[in-house]
């Protein structure tokens, strides 16, 4: 495509933001597929017996890679790239080094699609990738918080815009994470053991595990949410102070939250009960936040009418309201007692992952990707449409199905005769639950529909489009909400 200067003034630097923004729609689709597979497995087991690279156990790992590190991450340093540009008010700092985070990620999620079928595997959650793999993903993040910070550190202006913060934050959590989490003792190119031992790697793992979920795709899209909400309304931030409030709240309460995933196990009572009351803390600052973003519409709610990618972000931030409602409730031990290894925690990381996670990244893809092929807005407005309502009753069914699936488990593994006996066998309980894994089968194959849907959507407006080079405005304001 060719490239229309306008200008001598300096440019944004957005080749690497146009690359991942199509590989995050990319990835998506193959992340959800997989997902929908796995689900049609559980509906009907027999689906690809017999065949070990496409076992459940197998596919289950790489559906939460795709959907988490592929199609998450790659929207992540879409938006990340394409915000702190922006907001300083500057180029990328390192072009070429940007460049490299992209093919670095893209070789750590092909090795992830590779080595996880032939069940190759730590068996941590959300840190399933070998040795090998984790030191590239190491390699790549250092490049990336080179390129993010050093973008930060050449800005034009004094102000650090909200949402660079909570990037900022993503970045160095994401870091310290990965790092101590994988800690490991190589045997093999393929195989290694884990640096810690019994309850203590299990307490490393959730440290881990649940902060893959605060930072990875909470803090990380926040910072979506403060830019792409503010820019699509066209009105600033709520409250900016209530911003820096949740910012603090949420970093600081989040990383001890872990233990509530260990409850009834043999990590000790006290530090359970720790991650509960930090869990239960949570559920005021993540509010704020969506408090906050709700609000930035203030005196532009009819914009909703017409505007589908504003439904998108803002109903991405009703499902984190209700997600981060859940997840405290969830952690309180006796309501644990009743939800734990059940259906209805599968319906609530669904309802943050569909809900939360993948509306809030459309929502800013449909707003960055035409911006990069010289465009206001997407080729089709009714596809979106359509995409938005495909989505949302595709989550519905998904979650409602896994919440009374979920309920039903535990009160029929509690339920016991007066001699002390179970009245149900577990047999039992996975009979009664089929029908609602055939309804997550169909609201998944709705979401995914979506998605595909949305991969027309943009290769029409890539087709209608011309990359442009866009200026680097010479007057700024000091916050740039508007940005």
């Amino acid at each position: 495509m060719a490239i229309q200067t306008k200008t001598d003034a300096p440019v944004y630097t957005d080749a690497t933001v146009r690359l991942f923004a199509l590989a995050a729609v990319v990835w998506g689709i193959v992340g959800m597929l997989v997902g929908v597979v796995i689900a049609a497995q559980l509906a009907f087991p027999e689906l690809t017996d017999g065949i070990a690279w496409l076992s459940y156990g197998r596919l289950r790992p790489l559906h939460t890679n795709a959907v988490i590190f592929a199609f998450g991450g790659c929207a992540l340093f879409a938006t990340s790239y394409h915000v702190v540009q922006r907001t300083c008010q500057t180029r990328l700092f390192a072009p070429a080094l940007a460049q490299f985070t992209f093919w670095g990620w893209q070789l750590v999620i092909v090795a992830a699609a590779i080595s996880l079928p032939l069940g190759i595997t730590q068996g941590k959650e959300y840190a399933e990738l070998e040795w090998p793999i984790d030191l590239l993903i190491t390699v790549v993040w250092v490049a990336y918080a080179v390129v993010f910070f050093g973008t930060v550190g050449i800005r034009k202006v004094s102000h650090i815009y909200v949402g660079n913060w909570f990037f900022g934050a993503f970045i160095l959590a994401v870091a310290l994470l990965h790092i101590v989490n994988g800690a490991a003792l190589p045997v093999s190119l393929t195989k290694s053991y884990s640096a810690y031992a019994g309850v203590q790697d299990a307490m490393v793992q959730w440290w881990y595990g649940h902060n893959a979920v605060g930072f990875f795709l909470t803090a990380g899209f926040l910072g979506m949410m403060y830019y792409y909400i503010p820019k699509q309304a066209g009105r600033p931030v709520y409250s900016y102070r209530l911003s820096i409030v949740h910012f603090w709240a949420l970093i600081f309460t989040y990383m001890w939250a872990g233990p509530h995933h260990l409850h009834y196990t043999a990590l000790p009572d006290w530090t359970q009960s720790v991650g509960m009351v930090f869990s239960l803390v949570l559920l005021a600052p993540s509010w704020g936040g969506m408090i906050n973003g709700i609000m930035t519409l203030s005196g532009a709610w009819h914009k909703l009418r017409d505007d589908p990618i504003l439904k998108f972000l803002i109903v991405s931030l009703s499902f984190y309201g209700m997600s981060t409602f859940e997840g405290p409730m969830m952690s309180i031990k006796t309501v644990n007692a009743l939800s734990h290894y059940t259906d209805w925690t599968v319906g609530h990381v669904h309802s943050g992952a569909l809900g939360w996670v993948g509306m809030v990244s459309i929502g800013s893809l449909y707003h960055l990707i035409p911006r990069m092929f010289g465009r206001t807005q997407m080729f089709s407005i009714r596809a979106m449409e359509l995409h938005f309502w495909v989505a949302t009753v595709g989550i519905v069914l998904y979650i409602a199905a896994m919440w009374i699936a979920g309920v039903m488990q535990g009160l029929m593994w509690r339920a016991v005769n007066p001699d002390g006996t179970l009245v149900y066998s577990f047999v039992e309980s996975v009979k009664a639950t089929y029908p609602f894994y055939v309804i997550r089968l169909g609201g998944g194959v709705m979401y995914l529909s979506g998605m595909f849907i949305m991969a027309w959507n943009v290769v029409k407006t890539i087709q209608a489009g011309r990359v442009q080079a866009v200026a680097i405005p010479a007057v700024v304001a000091h916050a740039p909400a508007h940005a």
